[in-house]
Protein backbone atom coordinates (compact mmCIF):
# COMPACT_ATOMS: atom_id res chain seq x y z
CA UNK A 1 0.00 0.00 0.00
CA UNK A 2 1.62 3.47 -1.05
CA UNK A 3 0.85 6.51 0.49
CA UNK A 4 2.02 10.26 0.01
CA UNK A 5 3.90 11.92 2.29
CA UNK A 6 4.02 15.61 3.41
CA UNK A 7 7.21 17.85 5.06
CA UNK A 8 6.68 19.36 8.01
CA UNK A 9 9.89 20.62 9.23
CA UNK A 10 11.66 18.20 8.01
CA UNK A 11 9.45 15.43 9.83
CA UNK A 12 7.56 13.16 7.47
CA UNK A 13 4.07 12.65 7.77
CA UNK A 14 1.32 10.49 5.62
CA UNK A 15 -1.41 11.70 4.08
CA UNK A 16 -3.83 8.63 4.82
CA UNK A 17 -7.24 8.37 6.05
CA UNK A 18 -8.19 6.32 9.37
CA UNK A 19 -9.89 3.46 7.13
CA UNK A 20 -6.89 3.36 4.87
CA UNK A 21 -4.24 3.19 8.36
CA UNK A 22 -6.61 -0.15 9.22
CA UNK A 23 -5.90 -1.54 5.74
CA UNK A 24 -2.33 -0.78 6.18
CA UNK A 25 -2.13 -3.07 9.50
CA UNK A 26 -4.18 -5.49 8.03
CA UNK A 27 -2.04 -5.93 4.94
CA UNK A 28 0.88 -5.85 7.44
CA UNK A 29 -0.02 -8.27 9.33
CA UNK A 30 -0.94 -10.73 6.18
CA UNK A 31 2.19 -10.38 4.72
CA UNK A 32 4.20 -10.85 7.79
CA UNK A 33 5.87 -6.88 7.21
CA UNK A 34 6.83 -5.39 10.50
CA UNK A 35 6.09 -2.04 10.80
CA UNK A 36 6.10 1.05 13.13
CA UNK A 37 3.15 3.46 13.39
CA UNK A 38 3.07 7.00 14.80
CA UNK A 39 1.43 9.97 15.19
CA UNK A 40 2.30 13.35 15.00
CA UNK A 41 0.72 17.03 16.67
CA UNK A 42 2.36 19.86 17.39
CA UNK A 43 3.69 18.58 20.90
CA UNK A 44 5.73 15.48 18.74
CA UNK A 45 7.04 18.16 16.62
CA UNK A 46 8.58 20.40 18.88
CA UNK A 47 10.23 17.38 20.86
CA UNK A 48 11.56 16.15 17.45
CA UNK A 49 12.96 18.83 16.91
CA UNK A 50 15.19 18.30 20.60
CA UNK A 51 15.27 14.86 20.59
CA UNK A 52 17.32 13.01 17.88
CA UNK A 53 16.31 9.31 18.65
CA UNK A 54 12.39 10.90 18.31
CA UNK A 55 13.04 12.78 14.86
CA UNK A 56 15.22 9.37 13.52
CA UNK A 57 12.15 7.11 14.11
CA UNK A 58 9.75 9.08 12.51
CA UNK A 59 11.45 9.36 9.29
CA UNK A 60 12.23 5.86 9.45
CA UNK A 61 8.18 4.65 10.50
CA UNK A 62 6.31 2.77 8.15
CA UNK A 63 3.16 5.25 8.62
CA UNK A 64 3.25 8.61 10.73
CA UNK A 65 -0.26 10.26 10.82
CA UNK A 66 -1.94 13.39 11.93
CA UNK A 67 -3.37 14.09 15.24
CA UNK A 68 -3.52 16.85 15.49
CA UNK A 69 -5.11 20.49 14.09
CA UNK A 70 -2.29 22.58 14.43
CA UNK A 71 -0.45 19.76 12.01
CA UNK A 72 -2.74 20.31 9.30
CA UNK A 73 -2.72 24.41 9.57
CA UNK A 74 1.07 24.39 9.46
CA UNK A 75 0.92 21.99 6.19
CA UNK A 76 -2.04 24.45 5.07
CA UNK A 77 0.16 27.36 5.13
CA UNK A 78 3.02 25.97 3.72
CA UNK A 79 1.04 25.22 0.42
CA UNK A 80 0.86 21.28 1.38
CA UNK A 81 -1.69 18.73 1.21
CA UNK A 82 -3.49 18.27 4.47
CA UNK A 83 -3.89 14.64 5.87
CA UNK A 84 -7.08 13.91 7.71
CA UNK A 85 -6.84 14.51 11.45
CA UNK A 86 -6.98 10.32 13.24
CA UNK A 87 -7.59 11.66 17.14
CA UNK A 88 -5.84 8.25 18.62
CA UNK A 89 -8.22 8.41 21.78
CA UNK A 90 -11.17 8.10 19.91
CA UNK A 91 -9.81 6.19 16.98
CA UNK A 92 -8.76 3.24 19.19
CA UNK A 93 -12.75 2.55 19.66
CA UNK A 94 -12.28 1.78 16.20
CA UNK A 95 -8.96 -0.36 16.24
CA UNK A 96 -10.22 -2.72 18.70
CA UNK A 97 -13.62 -3.39 16.97
CA UNK A 98 -11.35 -3.93 13.59
CA UNK A 99 -8.40 -5.90 15.20
CA UNK A 100 -12.01 -8.21 17.03
CA UNK A 101 -13.18 -8.41 13.29
CA UNK A 102 -9.40 -9.67 11.68
CA UNK A 103 -8.35 -11.64 14.67
CA UNK A 104 -5.60 -9.84 15.56
CA UNK A 105 -4.13 -9.60 19.13
CA UNK A 106 -3.12 -6.35 21.34
CA UNK A 107 -0.94 -5.70 23.83
CA UNK A 108 -1.64 -2.56 26.10
CA UNK A 109 2.09 -0.93 27.48
CA UNK A 110 1.96 2.02 29.53
CA UNK A 111 0.25 4.24 32.38
CA UNK A 112 0.09 3.73 35.71
CA UNK A 113 -0.45 0.16 37.03
CA UNK A 114 -4.00 -0.70 36.87
CA UNK A 115 -4.54 1.60 33.65
CA UNK A 116 -3.83 -0.88 30.95
CA UNK A 117 -6.20 -3.53 32.67
CA UNK A 118 -8.49 -1.99 32.83
CA UNK A 119 -8.23 -0.57 28.98
CA UNK A 120 -8.25 -4.06 27.86
CA UNK A 121 -11.84 -5.07 30.22
CA UNK A 122 -14.04 -1.27 28.67
CA UNK A 123 -12.67 -2.52 24.90
CA UNK A 124 -13.28 -6.03 25.18
CA UNK A 125 -16.91 -4.50 27.21
CA UNK A 126 -17.37 -3.25 23.61
CA UNK A 127 -15.69 -5.31 21.36
CA UNK A 128 -16.51 -9.02 23.17
CA UNK A 129 -14.48 -11.10 20.31
CA UNK A 130 -11.54 -8.74 21.23
CA UNK A 131 -8.60 -10.71 21.84
CA UNK A 132 -5.84 -8.75 24.42
CA UNK A 133 -2.62 -10.94 24.19
CA UNK A 134 -1.21 -9.44 27.68
CA UNK A 135 -1.20 -5.64 29.22
CA UNK A 136 1.58 -3.81 31.52
CA UNK A 137 2.10 -0.61 33.32
CA UNK A 138 4.62 2.24 32.06
CA UNK A 139 6.11 2.17 35.42
CA UNK A 140 9.01 0.10 35.09
CA UNK A 141 13.18 0.80 34.68
CA UNK A 142 13.26 0.96 30.88
CA UNK A 143 16.87 -0.05 31.20
CA UNK A 144 18.03 -3.22 32.84
CA UNK A 145 16.40 -5.91 34.47
CA UNK A 146 12.57 -4.62 34.46
CA UNK A 147 12.64 -3.79 30.79
CA UNK A 148 14.07 -7.30 29.66
CA UNK A 149 10.95 -8.78 31.94
CA UNK A 150 8.48 -6.81 29.68
CA UNK A 151 10.04 -7.26 26.48
CA UNK A 152 10.43 -11.58 27.69
CA UNK A 153 6.53 -10.53 28.45
CA UNK A 154 5.98 -9.52 24.67
CA UNK A 155 7.84 -11.92 22.92
CA UNK A 156 5.88 -14.88 25.37
CA UNK A 157 2.27 -13.85 24.75
CA UNK A 158 2.64 -13.10 20.52
CA UNK A 159 0.88 -10.38 20.12
CA UNK A 160 0.07 -8.67 16.56
CA UNK A 161 -0.31 -5.01 17.57
CA UNK A 162 1.62 -3.68 20.75
CA UNK A 163 0.48 -0.01 21.49
CA UNK A 164 3.02 1.79 23.64
CA UNK A 165 1.68 4.41 25.46
CA UNK A 166 4.43 6.30 27.49
CA UNK A 167 4.14 9.70 26.46
CA UNK A 168 5.89 11.99 23.95
CA UNK A 169 9.31 11.70 23.35
CA UNK A 170 9.86 8.55 25.58
CA UNK A 171 7.31 6.30 23.75
CA UNK A 172 9.20 6.61 20.81
CA UNK A 173 12.54 6.61 22.40
CA UNK A 174 11.53 2.96 23.60
CA UNK A 175 10.37 1.69 20.65
CA UNK A 176 13.64 2.98 18.47
CA UNK A 177 15.96 1.29 21.11
CA UNK A 178 13.46 -2.31 21.17
CA UNK A 179 12.06 -2.61 18.12
CA UNK A 180 14.90 -5.17 16.62
CA UNK A 181 14.40 -7.34 20.04
CA UNK A 182 10.87 -7.87 19.62
CA UNK A 183 9.28 -9.85 17.03
CA UNK A 184 6.20 -8.04 16.71
CA UNK A 185 4.37 -7.21 13.39
CA UNK A 186 3.31 -3.26 14.46
CA UNK A 187 4.62 -1.54 17.06
CA UNK A 188 2.69 1.71 17.39
CA UNK A 189 2.36 5.09 19.73
CA UNK A 190 -1.09 5.58 22.05
CA UNK A 191 0.29 8.48 24.46
CA UNK A 192 -2.16 8.67 26.96
CA UNK A 193 -4.68 6.70 25.23
CA UNK A 194 -5.24 4.25 28.30
CA UNK A 195 -6.28 7.53 30.38
CA UNK A 196 -8.75 8.07 27.97
CA UNK A 197 -10.16 4.34 27.40
CA UNK A 198 -10.38 3.98 31.08
CA UNK A 199 -12.01 6.76 32.10
CA UNK A 200 -9.22 8.56 34.32
CA UNK A 201 -9.24 11.33 31.91
CA UNK A 202 -12.80 12.94 30.58
CA UNK A 203 -14.46 12.57 27.46
CA UNK A 204 -14.24 15.82 25.02
CA UNK A 205 -17.41 16.97 24.53
CA UNK A 206 -18.81 16.58 20.94
CA UNK A 207 -19.27 20.30 20.39
CA UNK A 208 -15.85 20.96 21.05
CA UNK A 209 -14.29 18.49 18.77
CA UNK A 210 -16.10 20.16 16.19
CA UNK A 211 -15.28 23.75 16.73
CA UNK A 212 -11.53 22.20 16.81
CA UNK A 213 -11.38 23.46 20.09
CA UNK A 214 -10.29 20.06 21.47
CA UNK A 215 -7.21 21.61 23.03
CA UNK A 216 -9.02 24.33 25.33
CA UNK A 217 -10.88 21.23 26.99
CA UNK A 218 -7.44 19.22 27.66
CA UNK A 219 -6.04 22.82 29.61
CA UNK A 220 -9.37 22.90 31.64
CA UNK A 221 -8.91 19.26 32.32
CA UNK A 222 -5.49 19.95 33.04
CA UNK A 223 -3.93 23.04 34.20
CA UNK A 224 -0.30 22.72 35.25
CA UNK A 225 0.07 20.15 33.00
CA UNK A 226 -1.06 21.42 29.70
CA UNK A 227 -1.22 25.55 30.01
CA UNK A 228 2.38 26.49 29.51
CA UNK A 229 3.50 24.04 27.70
CA UNK A 230 0.57 24.60 25.03
CA UNK A 231 1.56 28.67 25.59
CA UNK A 232 5.18 27.66 24.76
CA UNK A 233 4.87 25.28 22.28
CA UNK A 234 2.18 26.90 19.85
CA UNK A 235 3.97 30.08 18.86
CA UNK A 236 6.87 28.29 18.90
CA UNK A 237 5.96 26.11 16.03
CA UNK A 238 3.91 28.24 14.63
CA UNK A 239 7.12 30.87 14.26
CA UNK A 240 9.26 27.98 12.65
CA UNK A 241 6.56 27.62 10.39
CA UNK A 242 5.96 31.19 8.96
CA UNK A 243 9.69 31.16 8.67
CA UNK A 244 10.03 28.27 6.62
CA UNK A 245 7.00 30.20 4.47
CA UNK A 246 9.22 33.29 4.45
CA UNK A 247 12.23 30.90 3.03
CA UNK A 248 9.82 29.35 0.03
CA UNK A 249 8.59 32.97 -0.92
CA UNK A 250 12.29 33.94 -0.76
CA UNK A 251 13.28 31.21 -2.75
CA UNK A 252 10.18 30.98 -5.19
CA UNK A 253 11.25 34.76 -6.26
CA UNK A 254 14.87 34.23 -6.27
CA UNK A 255 14.22 31.57 -9.53
CA UNK A 256 11.74 33.94 -11.07
CA UNK A 257 14.14 36.77 -11.12
CA UNK A 258 17.54 34.58 -12.15
CA UNK A 259 18.15 35.76 -15.39
CA UNK A 260 17.92 33.21 -18.07
CA UNK A 261 21.15 32.01 -19.97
Amino acid sequence: MKTDTSDILGLKLHQISAGELQDFMDESLQTARKAVILYLNIHGVCLALEHQKMSHLINRAEIVFCDGNGIGWGLKILGQPVPDKIAVTRWIWKLAEFSAQKNHRLYLLGSKPGVAEETAKCLQAANPKLQIAGTHHGYFNRKGPENEQVLEDIRRTKPDIVIVGFGMPIQEEWIDENESRLNVPILMTGGAVFDYVSGKRGKVPGWMIRLHLEWLFRIYEEPKRLFWRYMREIPFFFSLIFLEKMKQVFTSRQSQTKPRE
